[in-house]
């Protein structure tokens, strides 16, 4: 990416980055982005904490496998379903 980063890039590369799975360069110029851009900080900043806080708090739960599947199937996720 090294051009110019915008605020688009940010929410466009959101979850991979908080993720983890964003590529290394793009992760840099990213964060060369937020050290610049107090909102965009605050926007990565605000979701970490939310996904920290729901992994906190949020019980456990078995989530039945027709109900998963029909979830899967409307995001259009059927390779996240586990042949069984």
């Amino acid at each position: 990416m090294s051009e110019h980063v915008t605020c688009g890039h940010i929410v466009e590369s959101l979850s991979e980055y908080v993720e983890g799975t964003l590529d290394e360069a793009l992760c840099v110029d990213l964060e060369r982005h937020m050290n610049e851009c107090h909102d965009c900080k605050v926007v990565v900043d605000t979701l970490r904490r939310t996904i920290e806080l729901y992994h906190r708090t949020a019980p456990d739960v078995d989530v039945p496998a027709d109900v998963r599947m029909r979830l899967y199937t409307c995001l259009n996720l059927e390779d996240y379903i586990k042949k069984e």
